[in-house]
């Protein structure tokens, strides 16, 4: 089942960050990159969808991840395929 909307929060300077936003790149996924540093709404957003502050966090079609890195990232992906 392919997912309708993805959003990714993200803080720029985040190593995992940038990872998640690559894989998702390579695999050619249209997402909305939300940036919590700037963004204060985003921010808020982030913190009631995953309880921290912590980044990244990712929301496909309500579901989320929170504070992951790549391997985590595709096995959440895997029940989207």
């Amino acid at each position: 089942m392919k997912p309708s909307k993805i959003r990714l929060f993200v803080k720029p300077w985040c190593g995992w960050c940038q990872e998640a936003e690559e894989w998702l790149d390579n695999r050619n996924v249209q997402y909305e990159l939300l940036d919590v540093t700037s963004d204060r709404d985003a921010r808020q957003e982030m913190l009631q969808l995953s309880g921290q502050t912590l980044a990244p966090v990712i929301e496909v079609d309500g579901e989320i991840l929170a504070d992951f890195d790549t391997g985590q990232l595709a096995k959440f992906w895997q029940k989207f395929e």
